[in-house]
């Protein structure tokens, strides 16, 4: 019998791999400063501030940052967070491999933690997406033992990540609490039923799993229990947690422009094509965000190769032998041993080595084995969200025109223009079928070569990209700006130009970033979130602003210089944030010049 310490550094051994994974990814990034790099804008202090009236897409994620600044300093709370990203990514994809080896377990973590799909969307800076993302197998995890506290606890990080981390999270574990069955334990075994030794709690031996069974777990006194109320606990979960961001939503005029589901649309990363790129979980809309070297015809390949045996070795958890629960399953020690699988106390139970039934028919029992058992509950559920994630993403690429109408019919349909983010599901899939193939082999070179091989096939996504993500520190005048602001406590907005979304500032490397100003001061911030994305061909398509206090701005700023300042005041701005060097609002009191920026005070409208 192993020593207690070795079960414990095997069941901690997924999070220290995380851990190592995200330390090699993030290199320079760890180091004194923040992380600035499109949507990753962290801002020294950040104030407690109340979502504006454009779409609510840093809420709650904003809030949370700043309560946790409280206690510690800003850019430790953002290390903390994108380590957190990894550590809780490998640890849940290991969680959930039906085989209790660690070879398997750590193949699941390697692959969930070090993929095109969390590279890309990292260097896009969506943080918050990738916390849900990270959490996603705890929340499937979750839905099959069932449990509102249990369900609510895993998505968590989903929530604090806000709408897109939820949308994700809600497909997958819809599709996960309508087709899973009802989950082991006491409650649903009666005392008749016995472990058939296949790893399926409260199965008969010799019945296959379904049938009359199943009917009645479905309709139990009439009525479709199990399921429906697991959906109806996972609506409940979901909604509850996505009110912080969901009101805002509901309550803004935010407007979509159907113009995203062409800029928007995946595209080619690499040399075989849009198809090849989502498969191998890449095919991101912005060229930037892709990993140096990914579009090699080496890297391609490798990865959907490491795609295809990964689906495979997925698809054969629906066979007799489906892959951990045939001849790799969990072994347990002692004659009548049973060891909680990964879905706790009343999950699979394993037979002790010799005493293993036959699967069915009364066949002698097998020394030395494992059980044969069928596929963990959540694998259904998994490959529907896998498959629907796969065609938004398609859809998008191959039919924009379609997803444009749907957005113009009605913004709700917004949030599916980026498709490219619903492969989550799909990632964590392959993650599961890599699994499933280590656990064929009880080989421990198997194993080292299925958690090498996703570092091995995107190896430029170490050290941050290869000083793509790098941490620096905002010059001193931000914070003279940011003090002075947020100590005066008379109303009014703070207008931000220039009169664009994103910045690319020489202190940051020229990085592109998202205006820091919109997260830095307490009070409102007016700023341009149109966006021009580019487009094959060269061009460059405009995205129209959601805010629509954007128009009164810009039609402001249309005023000649003379008249700039007041036809700013009476929409209730008080400052301006400018560049150096603009000299165009007449009668504005310049509170702060510095090298890079200058602060106007506005005179009150008359």
């Amino acid at each position: 019998m192993r020593s207690g310490w070795v079960e414990t550094a095997e069941r901690l051994a997924p999070a220290l791999l995380g851990l190592l994974l995200g330390l090699l990814a993030l290199g320079p990034a760890l180091g004194p400063g923040f992380v600035l790099r499109y949507d990753m804008v962290f801002v020294p202090d950040p104030p407690l501030v109340l979502p504006g009236q454009g779409f609510p897409r840093a809420v709650p994620s904003d809030l949370v940052v700043a309560l946790l600044s409280r206690i510690v300093p800003a850019q430790l709370v953002q290390k903390m967070v994108l380590i957190g990203i990894f550590v809780l990514a490998a640890s849940g994809a290991a969680a959930l491999v039906p085989s209790g080896r660690l070879g398997p377990r750590l193949a699941a973590a390697a692959f969930y933690a070090w993929n095109a799909y969390l590279a890309q969307r990292l260097l896009l800076g969506q943080w918050a997406l990738l916390l849900g993302v990270a959490g996603l197998p705890w929340a499937v995890r979750a839905a099959v033992l069932g449990g509102r506290a249990r369900l609510a606890a895993a998505l968590l990080p989903a929530a604090v990540g806000g709408f897109q981390a939820m949308l994700v999270s809600a497909l997958t574990l819809l599709a996960t609490a309508a087709t899973s069955p009802p989950p082991g334990g006491r409650a649903l075994r009666r005392p008749d039923e016995r472990d058939a030794g296949d790893g399926i709690p409260g199965r008969v031996p010799g019945r296959p799993f379904g049938g009359r069974s199943a009917m009645r777990r479905w309709f139990a006194g009439g009525r479709p229990v199990p399921r429906v109320r697991r959906v109806a606990e996972v609506m409940s979960v979901v909604g509850a947690l996505s009110l912080p961001w969901l009101v805002p939503a509901l309550l803004s005029r935010a407007v979509t422009d159907p113009a995203g589901a062409w800029a928007f649309a995946a595209r080619a990363d690499g040399p075989l094509g849009t198809v090849g790129s989502l498969l191998s979980l890449g095919g991101i809309w912005n060229a930037d965000a892709v990993v140096p070297g990914q579009g090699s015809w080496w890297s391609a390949i490798v990865r959907l190769a490491l795609a295809a045996v990964a689906v495979w070795g997925f698809a054969r958890l629906s066979g007799p032998r489906a892959g951990p629960y045939g001849g790799a399953g969990r072994r347990v020690s002692g004659p009548g041993a049973v060891r909680a699988g990964p879905y706790g106390s009343a999950g699979w139970r394993v037979p002790a080595p010799g005493a293993v039934r036959a699967a069915a028919g009364g066949g002698k029992a097998r020394s030395g084995g494992t059980a044969r058992g069928e596929a963990p509950p959540y694998r259904t559920g998994l490959a529907v969200a896998a498959a629907t994630g796969l065609a938004v993403a398609l859809a998008g690429a191959f039919a924009p025109g379609l997803l444009g109408g749907l957005i113009a019919w009605w913004p709700g349909f917004g949030p599916l223009r980026d498709g490219q983010l619903y492969l989550a599901p799909f990632a964590l899939l392959q993650a599961v079928g890599l699994a499933c193939v280590v656990a064929r082999w009880d080989s421990r070179a198997v194993a080292a070569v299925a958690v090498a091989v996703p570092v091995l096939a995107l190896p430029t996504f170490a050290l941050g990209a290869f000083g793509r993500l790098s941490a620096v520190d905002y010059p001193d005048e931000w914070r003279r700006v940011q003090a002075i602001v947020n100590a005066d406590p008379a109303p009014g907005t703070l207008l931000s130009l220039p009169w664009g979304a994103h910045r690319a500032f020489s202190w940051n490397q020229g990085r592109v970033i998202l205006d820091p100003a919109t997260k830095m001061f307490r009070r409102p911030v007016l700023w341009n979130d149109a966006l021009l994305v580019g487009v094959p061909g060269g061009a460059r398509l405009r995205i129209a602003a959601e805010d629509p206090a954007v128009a009164g701005a810009e039609a402001a700023l249309r005023t000649g210089p003379a008249g700039r300042a007041d036809a700013l005041a009476r929409l209730g701005i008080r400052y301006v944030l400018a560049q150096a060097g603009d000299n165009t609002f007449q009668g504005a009191a310049t509170v702060f010049q510095g090298r890079e920026i200058r602060l106007l005070r506005l005179a009150p409208p008359s």
